[in-house]
């Protein structure tokens, strides 16, 4: 087997899954007869031994299928299996680990862990004789009686692990586990349950684990589904075939990073340059929803990118971990470049373009004339403001017209996010102004 292979959605064991999602597809009402599609579309399976990674970014709909898999929501449509039975609400035998923790402040790290025991009627002795193995089945031997505010927050996320250990799931599901924690303490945490799971002391199956983590995938997972954004589907599966433990230095687990951010920027042949500059982001034209980044990020990974270290190309894994972000915050930024065409991703690599160079190498004042330019053709919410402004006799106008006007193509929080981006990005090309007090969009020196 090849440590790195694209496969069916459906594995080719002989035994029976433990779940099992077909056609599965979420869709949330937007008002006005409008629809937000969170997952389209999506089919996987998954067996006992097994640890399994939904991988993507922000946004493509990975909680939600957690949520709809352990019965927490229905989907819109499409057919979801537990042990060979529907899911019609939730799921004895699955328990959550959440990325917030999720304790109960006013209750004991014994009292957070045994009420999931509580709630299924086990009988006070048993509560307390489980969830204290579980207690020290993850390290936290001596903290029964300690409250989470006396805790680190590896430590409150350990009590996650042991409240979701303590009921005896067949699967755990976890929501980005480890993503509220620092670098130090989430690596300690991810080993620490790999070598439970190797030692096969975890009282469960398998594990689904969402995260936004590439180098956590390989270093935990079977095999990961890639996921795609608006909307969320399974893009791509892939199995890891590296024996654990797993070592981040090894030649070969590199290799797998670097392959699987290939594939996560991956484009064809056929495709347009229009297209490959507008994929990440919901939606098109006026439509179209835009990350809140800032000048000061866009205009350092360019001149990251300019530097003598890259010489205007670098491969996304090396550039990450010199500049110590997850794929979820790198990403963004450069598929905002490449939607101003400062720079392109192809292949697991970024790349400044003859415009990019240009901005690096530029003044100030040449560099704001060039960002204008860029928003005003690349950007048409951009061009939509400019255009208003320029045509009225005020030349102002109040946040709520062009707020109004996105909210029909997408919710009211990403036509708020998104024209606070074009805010930003237009302060800085000095192609428009706006007053926060008034709410008002200006032009402070109108052709």
């Amino acid at each position: 087997m090849t440590l790195l292979e694209v496969t069916n959605t459906h594995s080719n064991h002989a035994t029976a899954p433990l779940v099992d999602i077909s056609g599965v597809r979420m869709v949330y009402p937007k008002g006005d007869n409008a629809e937000l599609v969170v997952l389209d579309n999506v089919s996987l399976s998954i067996r006992e031994g097994e640890i399994v990674g939904l991988l993507g970014r922000s946004g493509s709909g990975k909680s939600t299928l957690l949520r709809v898999l352990s019965g927490l929501v229905t989907a819109t449509s499409g057919n979801v299996s537990w042990c060979g039975k529907p899911v019609i609400g939730p799921c004895e035998g699955i328990s959550m680990v959440f990325q917030s923790f999720a304790l109960f402040p006013w209750l004991t790290v014994l009292e957070n862990v045994e009420i999931g025991l509580e709630a299924l009627g086990t009988p006070a002795a048993e509560r307390r004789r489980r969830a204290i193995e579980a207690i020290d089945l993850i390290g936290l031997d001596g903290f029964e009686s300690a409250y989470p505010k006396e805790l680190s927050g590896g430590m409150r996320q350990r009590v996650g692990f042991a409240r979701a250990l303590v009921v005896h799931p067949r699967l755990m599901l976890m929501d980005e586990p480890f993503s509220a924690l620092d670098v130090l303490t989430a690596e300690t945490l991810r080993t620490d349950l790999i070598d439970l799971w190797i030692e096969g002391r975890l009282p469960i199956k398998s594990i689904l684990m969402v995260t936004h983590n590439i180098e956590e995938a390989v270093l935990m997972c079977d095999r990961t589904l890639i996921f795609s954004s608006n909307p969320g589907r399974v893009a791509t599966e892939i199995k890891i075939g590296l024996p654990h433990p797993r070592n981040r230095d090894d030649p070969t687990f590199r290799q797998l990073v670097d392959d699987i951010y290939a594939r996560m920027t991956q484009r064809t042949p056929a495709e347009k340059a229009e297209k490959r500059a507008v994929e990440g982001f919901a939606g098109t034209g006026i439509g179209m929803a835009l990350p809140r980044i800032s000048t000061n990020l866009l205009s350092g990974l360019m001149e990251a990118l300019a530097a003598p270290a890259y010489g205007g190309k670098a491969d996304l894994p090396d550039l990450a971990a010199t500049l110590q972000m997850e794929v979820d915050e790198l990403f963004p930024i450069a598929e905002t470049l490449q939607l101003l065409r400062f720079a392109e991703m192809a292949e697991g690599d970024v790349q400044l373009t003859e415009f990019g160079r240009r901005f690096v190498d530029s003044d100030i004042d040449t560099r704001k004339r060039l960002f204008a330019e860029h928003l005003v053709t690349y950007v048409p919410l951009s061009a939509l403001i400019r255009r208003v402004l320029d045509e009225r006799p005020s030349h102002r106008a109040p946040f709520t017209r062009f707020s109004e006007e996105l909210e029909d193509h997408m919710s009211e929080e990403s036509a708020e996010a998104t024209l606070r981006a074009t805010i930003s990005w237009g302060r800085y090309a000095e192609l428009f102004g706006y007053d926060e007090h008034s709410g008002q969009f200006n032009l402070e020196n109108p052709a």
